[in-house]
């Protein structure tokens, strides 16, 4: 039995493929500890997991505005999210590997104190890389230099976000495509859809095809025109059913084959789509694409924009422009897709791929060979 000390960020879709992953190595009989914001995990994790709390109460972080995007959203997620964030967990996490002993750190790749703390006390860490955005450089040398220069408060570990030991890429080279990174430290296992796919009941007695849209976790604030123009272009369609997760309800009255819910078991709904319609965000995407669905996708800040360009150049979906997209937009992106059947094809091929991988199977392989290891790849010269 190994000991496993798995470190996140508060934020729910860098949580969402390292759950099973986790269960899995419980399963096996390895010990598992969680570490991040307490009360967070407890919320999403239930009460029989083991959770170290080392985000302190005092810990906040400003409000993003809602039309930030580009670099100013970049400068924003670094400067006031994730270095915040890694200086007020560093001290716990210190603490957690005194108090647990791990053999191995699993970090999520914004939770830098994760790689910080493992790197100092010696213990090899794996990198959680819950997007595959950043494993494919998409920045240009000014913004890498600059953003490599935020690491440097920590001389134990050259990059917080690449573990030079293991990196586990939840997505797969059909979808990330030939610019993703080569390093010998990458395993590409896949998306990892969740154990328990929850239920759903169709609201339509009919088996017309259907359509879900979905602007994730994170997006409430800045998607309500987005949502409205969707409702709009999938109104007009009747040949079609819809589901439209609406967390914020800015969506109003819809005619009966238009469902508007605040809510929905997303796997369960995506084993019956045909085509979704998102943010492009890393979850979704993979989600989609392990069910083999095509993709309308309107990226809106972050790594969305690189994750959209991966679905095109993959041939699974079309991409629109989310602030300027209107119901025209949007229908007629639906309306290529269903009558292109590439998309479908490119679709299934990945999902060929997905599910190839091994998903948190082979996850759990790696991180068992890990703390098997006994000759690691050094970290930066000390």
């Amino acid at each position: 039995m190994s000991r496993f000390l798995i470190v996140v960020p508060p934020l729910t879709g860098h949580l969402t493929p390292l759950r099973p992953v986790a269960a899995r190595l419980a399963a096996r009989g390895h010990h598992v500890v969680w570490a991040g914001a307490g009360r967070w995990l407890r919320d999403r994790l239930g009460p029989v997991a083991e959770i170290h709390d080392c985000v302190p109460a005092s810990f906040t972080v400003g409000a993003r505005e809602p039309g930030l995007r580009g670099l100013a959203a970049l400068r924003f997620l670094v400067e006031d999210f994730l270095r915040p964030l890694a200086t007020a967990m560093l001290p716990g996490l210190r603490a957690a590997i005194v108090r647990h002993r791990p053999d191995v750190v699993v970090t999520d790749q914004q939770a830098w104190a994760g790689a910080y703390a493992a790197a100092e006390a010696g213990l090899p860490w794996a990198t959680s890389a819950s997007t595959s955005a950043e494993l494919c450089d998409p920045y240009p040398p000014n913004v890498h230099d600059w953003l490599r220069g935020c690491f440097t408060h920590q001389r134990w570990v050259a990059d917080p976000r690449l573990s030079p030991h293991l990196i586990l890429a939840f997505s797969v080279p059909a979808l990330a495509g030939p610019a993703a990174t080569t390093s010998p430290s990458v395993r590409w296992v896949g998306p990892v859809p969740q154990d328990d796919p929850g239920a759903w009941t169709s609201p339509w007695p009919t088996g017309k095809p259907l359509v879900l849209v979905t602007l994730g976790t994170q997006s409430t604030e800045t998607g309500a025109r987005f949502l409205r123009e969707c409702a709009g272009a999938l109104a007009a369609r009747p040949g079609l059913n819809a589901v439209i997760a609406d967390p914020g309800r800015v969506v109003g009255p819809c005619p009966e084959h238009v469902h508007v819910t605040p809510w929905v078991p997303q796997q369960a709904v995506l084993k019956r789509a045909g085509l979704v319609i998102c943010h492009a965000g890393h979850n979704t995407v993979t989600e989609s694409l392990w069910h083999g669905q095509p993709l309308v996708v309107a990226p809106i800040r972050d790594d969305q924009t690189v994750v959209a360009a991966q679905v095109v150049s993959a041939g699974a979906g079309v991409r629109l422009r989310f602030a300027h997209a209107t119901a025209a937009h949007i229908g007629a992106a639906v309306d290529t897709i269903r009558a292109d059947p590439g998309y479908a094809h490119a679709a299934a091929r990945i999902r060929s791929a997905c599910r190839a991988a091994g998903g948190a199977d082979e996850a759990v392989t790696h991180l068992e060979a890990l703390a098997r290891s006994t000759t690691l790849i050094p970290e930066v010269t000390r």
